[in-house]
């Protein structure tokens, strides 16, 4: 009883608000919107957002020592005068959206499972600028559809492209940067990842070392968490120098430190229970390695073995027996999306 009583406390404390009810925001699920592949014009509202989750296999490249930057080749486009899709470095996991619109604007990735369980991802989309977005579904056939505002919560369709992507590195969409996960932005981040790993090259030795320091240098934010706005985005290098952040800023700045070490890691979102039968929306990752595979759920070193992983919690309790239990129970923790 005391166990279940402690939990419940530390998963009130943690997800409530920055991690559970603020989740990004997004159009909601419209008949005409989920009518799949669609290319007529809805009429959509906003609604919580969340991301998909897919595991791959096979080994990755050789640990990279460079930022995997994106790029907007130009070569597979779609436009509409106001948006551009750029599909053309689709196999390497990524598309990437640029708009001139001065209307707020959505961006919504439908991958393969989408015919299966209708699963999609929905974002912010900024005007001016080229934004990445993961192809996080495996092979297959995706669909990116930009929306503008029209008035109030209500999106119409401004411009889609459909197409078929089949990845060379099953690994790209979880080492490259991406709009979550925006490491190239973030030098402070890539030196402090560098000095962290010194000579090391193991993946798990990685994992561990950037484990350690997160969870001992990253509090919790509890300002932030109460006041977070729908579109909240982590800005890695801002988390690095403030040293606190909510669930979502832990787990973009550890996969943005492993994916520049060359380290295949998941932003995961989903569920976590808090007690009393309510669940809270939370984030945090899943790494890979060669002898492990991929441990779902992220994970943590207790000096024999590698276990699920959750660097808020383990932070924000520090890594207190209950709720290192709690981490340890997989069926704790329910995936929605994966970035």
């Amino acid at each position: 009883m005391k166990l279940k009583k402690t939990l419940a406390l530390l998963l009130a404390l943690a997800t409530l608000a920055g991690c559970s009810a603020q989740g990004p925001q997004s159009p909601s699920d419209s008949p005409d919107m989920d009518n799949a592949f669609i290319e007529q014009t809805p009429v959509i509202e906003i609604v919580d957002i969340e991301d998909e989750a897919v595991a791959l296999s096979d080994a990755p490249a050789p640990a990279a020592s460079i930022v995997l930057k994106p790029v907007a080749s130009g070569t597979q486009t779609q436009s509409s005068g106001q948006a551009t899709i750029d599909y053309s470095n689709a196999k390497d996991g990524y598309v990437m959206v640029k708009a001139s619109s001065g209307k707020k604007l959505m961006v919504r990735v439908f991958g393969p499972s989408y015919a299966v369980n209708e699963t999609k991802y929905t974002y912010t989309l900024p005007s001016g600028e080229w934004t990445t977005f993961p192809l996080s579904d495996g092979n297959g056939d995706y669909k990116v559809t930009v929306y503008e505002n029209v008035s109030g919560t209500s999106y119409s369709t401004m411009l889609s492209a459909s197409f078929s992507v089949t990845l060379t590195d099953e690994f790209a969409p979880f080492l490259r940067p991406n709009q979550y996960v925006d490491y190239s932005a973030a030098e402070k981040t890539m030196a402090k990842a560098k000095e962290l790993a010194g000579s090391e090259t193991d993946p798990l030795k990685l994992v561990e070392v950037v484990y350690k320091y997160v969870v001992s240098n990253i509090s919790y934010d509890t300002q932030l968490a109460a006041t977070v706005q729908s579109g909240y985005l982590p800005k890695l290098d801002s988390v690095l120098a403030a040293k606190k952040g909510i669930c979502f800023d832990y787990a973009a700045l550890m996969t943005g430190m492993l994916r520049s070490l060359g380290v295949p890691c998941k932003l995961v979102t989903g569920y976590v229970p808090l007690g009393n039968g309510q669940t809270g929306y939370h984030a945090w990752i899943s790494v890979w390695s060669e002898e492990t595979g991929w441990v779902e759920g992220a994970v943590y070193f207790d000096g024999r073995a590698w276990y699920r992983m959750d660097p808020t919690f383990a932070s924000s309790s520090n890594s207190s027996e209950a709720i290192m239990q709690f981490i340890g129970d997989g069926s704790n923790y329910s995936v929605k999306y994966v970035y």
